[in-house]
């Protein structure tokens, strides 16, 4: 039986940011407002982030006392009520983190929130508005010219579009990981609590918890999974200095959440993607992969269904399924300087070894098990070779490091060429693409945090009997992974994904025993219901990474596409062009300010000053091998034969002869040599010298250097 466990949720929630001339308290408290932290942030340093967090949890009345003496300890005359010593700056509902480009740090703070989706209870937000808040006082700053153009370059990344974060569910990791996670057993949890109890230095922590004969639940927190958060870098410089409720995690990508009745019993329908922050760009500036197997344009994509009725984790039913779209992952590039409308695919760097290949699969396996599988919907067969040449690298690559896999975990390989299918009138594309669909579920299996239903023993079910993932007595887990990808990863790619998304929502609804089969109609309301998430998750992914709405729909591959449907696609075809060819460069420059990518250095070249950000993204070409030392050490005394040079070549105490000491013979550029050093030489030489040549040999040498005179005293006459 598992273990009594509950994610923690943050105890910092609503802040409130008070401003003195020597310091700022920051005042965080959770939804409640019944326990409160504060946070001490000096600002006499021009340039270093001095931050006091004394670990103590306040009452209301203790704080309300706190800032009372510090009001009262910052005015300006004792007992003057006309100026206050303490100034209430702004409200916030968290910390994106702290920046410092040439002067001193900023803190971001968000400022207006709403709520997007919940799930078991746990609100997702997303962020409206953000403040930033230069923290030095104004009478210790010191000006640096280039700071105003840094920190709009960092204000260019709009952190009210499309950024996501929750104070008590981990966005980071999927659902299967986070419930997996609750349904540890009671020992590991224990060592666990053991653990972090030696590690942490907070007395106040656990005070009042009865430990001995009290039925206690277990809190837990697990670590974010760093690629797809887009703040570790801000939140770095004050993650080891302060509680752990002060560090907001936040993902960028979409989220979105619609409401299905079944028969009147509510269901809720999650999308979620998570946009990785390694290799981060826009459309023609990344492609491909970097040299750590980090792909351009990563996205992880996830479908949550739940059962309304019943909001908790523990006594709730949820299901999931998790699939991933990315860059072909090798070294190619597209120079835009061409200013063509699609620039040739160029392969950058040779890799014969599939080095980036296996170090970006060998990250998926890790995260999702396997089989990883691969839907290839680039174009085959083409007159001029365009993407045919990802298509054979990628071939090339699963080939090559599929001899080192057992049989049962390779990596499987499926390519469509989905735009030649989708010019034919004689087939269908979509009903290619549900074929793939039932295949690739049936691989991986889903997630279901509950036993088969007994409906499914009782109707049984050839397709429910077929499914693959990984059965255990409290549901079902999704091992291995979907990988598609076109050039873009955005039209074609966000299409297959929502056809693999409707076959597993049939498996999710029939697991849960909404339906009696898992199948499901195009024109019915949960497919009508979770196409429009998915076409507004296409549109928000496109807009992050091209620049314009998606082009092509599912209502174009099904055919059914209005007639107005065709100028607006190509109103979005010219807004991908401009996007990528006017602003793609200084939304590039900002996510990596952002990011951390790159960090402003006196002394050193700015960001607009580089002519490329290749070496930014690809740090392994900036570090030289590292030396594996290997040193035996022994102390000797300094007149030692062991370390002594000059014994070892003189050698004093033997006999020996110059010719045998002095005898390395090299080339010197001193021409006036004596008798004696040349007849040394000579004697040095005769040993290994070439026998003379026979009488015939020379006199055959000596006929053709006289004939060879003769010709060349010929060619003198005549000139």
């Amino acid at each position: 039986m598992p273990a009594a466990a509950a994610p923690i949720i943050s105890s910092v929630q609503k802040l409130v940011l008070y401003e003195t001339r020597a310091r700022y308290f920051l005042v965080g408290s959770n939804h409640a407002e019944t326990k409160y932290r504060v946070l001490k942030i000096d600002r006499t340093e021009p340039k270093d982030l001095v931050l006091i967090d004394d670990r103590h949890v306040y009452t209301q009345q203790e704080v309300r006392e706190l800032l009372g003496r510090l009001d009262l300890g910052n005015r300006t005359k004792m007992g003057q009520k006309g100026s206050t010593g303490l100034f209430r700056a702004v409200s916030a509902f968290g910390v994106v983190g702290f920046v410092r480009f040439l002067e001193g740090y900023y803190i971001v703070l968000i400022t207006k929130r709403r709520k997007m989706a919940d799930i078991g209870g746990h609100a997702i937000y997303k962020i409206e508005d953000t403040n930033m808040i230069y923290l030095p006082n104004d009478s210790v700053r010191i000006t640096h010219p280039d700071e105003a153009r840094y920190l709009r370059i960092f204000q260019n990344v709009d952190l009210s579009s499309n950024f996501y974060f929750s104070y008590s569910y981990d966005l980071s990791h999927s659902l299967q990981y986070n419930l997996t996670v609750l349904r540890m057993p009671l020992e590991m949890l224990k060592s666990e609590t053991t653990q972090a109890h030696q590690e942490s230095f907070d007395i106040f922590e656990d005070e009042g918890l009865i430990t001995q004969g009290g039925s206690g639940v277990f809190g837990i927190r697990s670590e974010p999974y760093m690629k797809y958060v887009w703040n570790g870098e801000l939140l770095d410089v004050i993650k080891n200095s302060v509680h752990r409720d002060w560090l907001l995690y936040i993902i960028h990508g979409f989220c979105g959440q619609s409401k299905l009745l079944i028969y009147g019993r509510p269901v809720y329908v999650t999308l979620i993607a998570r946009r990785s922050s390694k290799f981060a760009g826009t459309r023609f500036l990344k492609r491909g992969a970097n040299c750590e197997g980090d792909v351009a344009n990563e996205v992880e994509t996830e479908q949550i269904l739940c059962d309304a009725s019943v909001m908790s984790f523990a006594a709730g039913s949820y299901s999931s399924y998790v699939q991933v779209r990315g860059s072909v992952p090798l070294y190619w590039s597209q120079d835009i300087s061409t200013m063509m409308p699609k620039p040739p695919i160029t392969l950058d760097q040779a890799d014969p070894f599939a080095h980036v290949a296996a170090l970006h699969f060998d990250q998926m396996l890790q995260r999702f098990g396997s089989p990883v599988i691969i839907l290839n919907l680039v174009k085959e067969r083409e007159k001029r070779k365009h993407e045919r040449i990802l298509s054979e690298e990628l071939v090339a690559a699963v080939t090559y490091l599929n001899q080192f896999l057992p049989p049962e975990h390779t990596i499987i390989y499926i390519p469509w060429d989905m735009a030649k299918f989708t010019k034919s009138k004689l087939c269908n594309v979509l009903d290619r693409l549900n074929v793939i669909a039932e295949s690739v579920v049936k691989k991986t299996g889903f997630f279901v945090n509950r036993p088969d239903s007994y409906c499914s023993i009782l109707r049984p079910d050839e397709k429910w009997s077929e499914l693959g993932g990984c059965v255990i007595p409290t549901g079902r887990l999704q091992t291995g992974v979907l990988r598609t990808n076109c050039v873009d990863c955005l039209d074609r790619t966000n299409t297959a994904q929502f056809m693999v998304g409707k076959c597993a929502l049939a498996y999710q609804l029939y697991s849960l025993g909404l339906i009696d089969k898992p199948h499901l109609q195009f024109d019915t309301d949960a497919v009508r219901l979770f196409e429009e998430l998915y076409e507004d998750h296409g549109d928000t992914l496109s807009l992050q990474y091209g620049g314009s709405q998606l082009v092509h729909r599912v209502k174009t591959y099904r055919k059914i596409a209005p007639w107005t449907q065709h100028s607006k696609d190509i109103m979005q075809t010219l807004s991908r062009y401009y996007s990528n060819a006017f602003s793609d460069a200084d939304r590039q420059d900002s996510i990596n300010l952002f990011l951390g990518v790159f960090h402003p250095t006196e002394g050193k070249p700015h960001l607009w000053e580089l002519p490329t950000d290749f070496y930014l993204h690809h740090k392994n070409t900036m570090r030289l091998l590292p030396t594996r030392r290997r040193l035996t050490v022994k102390k000797f005394h300094k007149y030692e034969e062991e370390i002594d040079v000059h014994s070892e070549f003189f050698r004093p105490y033997e006999l020996s002869s110059f010719d045998d000491t002095f005898c390395l013979a090299m080339t010197s550029s001193v021409r006036n040599k004596s008798n004696r050093e040349e007849a040394v030489l000579q004697r040095k030489t005769a040993a290994s010298a070439p026998p003379p040549p026979s009488e015939e040999a020379v006199s055959s040498s000596s006929e053709d250097d006289s004939g060879t005179d003769r010709e060349e005293e010929g060619s003198v006459s005549q000139r």
